[in-house]
């Protein structure tokens, strides 16, 4: 049984948070969506800004829940409204750090490059 021995489980100890770091990249992409969203309805803006951080803030403790999509890259799917957003990110464990590379709404086809 885990934890009868005495011994920590393998893998990421429980108090341990992995930091999120955005590049500038992500940085743009968050503040094009954002300022596209004001022009329209300033409240969706500040919901949306809301849901991404609050999902990414969620890979600090679970690094590992977006879905892989190239070799260390990973996809985390943002719901908000009729469809979202989608965060790249990368998952450095020996750093304990995740990286946002991009994010993009779940319409385009592709992540915009600043």
């Amino acid at each position: 049984m885990a934890g009868t021995s005495g011994q920590e489980p393998k893998g990421r100890p429980a108090q341990t948070v992995a930091q999120i770091v955005y590049s500038e990249n992500a940085l743009a992409n968050f503040e094009r969506v954002f300022d596209f969203l004001a022009e329209h309805d300033p409240q969706a803006a500040l919901d949306a800004a809301r849901s991404i951080r609050e999902a990414v803030d969620t890979l600090s403790n679970h690094p590992l829940i977006g879905r892989t999509v190239a070799g260390e890259l990973r996809e985390l799917v943002i719901s908000y409204g009729k469809t979202g957003y989608i965060a790249l990110y990368r998952f450095l464990p020996l750093q304990d750090q995740v990286r946002i590379v991009a994010i993009r709404q779940q319409r385009e086809l592709d992540y915009p490059i600043e």
